[in-house]
């Protein structure tokens, strides 16, 4: 079970912003909260950052924060748990395995990628070799 404390994330704003937009958006049935509080937290973000209406189609449910700062970052994170305490929340809680990616990276992205696998590698090797001593 996945937990993200909505007063106390534990992460930087963007990344709490950029995870909770996420959130909001996936189509995860064992999520706490219910669809209407999330479109809402959504909703609310969206107004924030466009001029224009939320989309309805759920590929464009995505919140741009480049044009933002300082300031709308932590004015994003202050609606986010406002939102979330106000209708009782203040926890998100999910069951939702890893999915594979569904873009290919962008030639410039892929060195990023790669230096990330080596630092976190998704099956890290043995460290002391000892796995392999044990089955011969």
């Amino acid at each position: 079970m996945q937990t993200l404390n909505i007063k106390d994330p534990e992460l930087p704003d963007l990344q709490f912003v950029l995870m909770v937009g996420a959130l909001c958006t996936a189509e995860i049935p064992t999520m706490n909260v219910p669809e209407e509080v999330r479109c809402l937290v959504f909703d609310r973000c969206w107004a924030m950052l466009q001029d224009t209406p939320p989309p309805k189609d759920p590929k464009e449910r995505l919140l741009d924060l480049r044009q933002g700062n300082e300031v709308t970052l932590e004015a994003l994170v202050e609606v986010i748990q406002c939102t979330f305490t106000d209708h009782g929340y203040d926890q998100l809680t999910w069951e939702h395995e890893a999915s594979e990616a569904t873009q290919t990276p962008s030639p410039d992205v892929q060195p990023l990628i790669d230096r990330l696998q080596v630092w976190d590698p998704v099956d890290p090797p043995s460290v002391d070799g000892s796995s392999e001593a044990g089955n011969n």
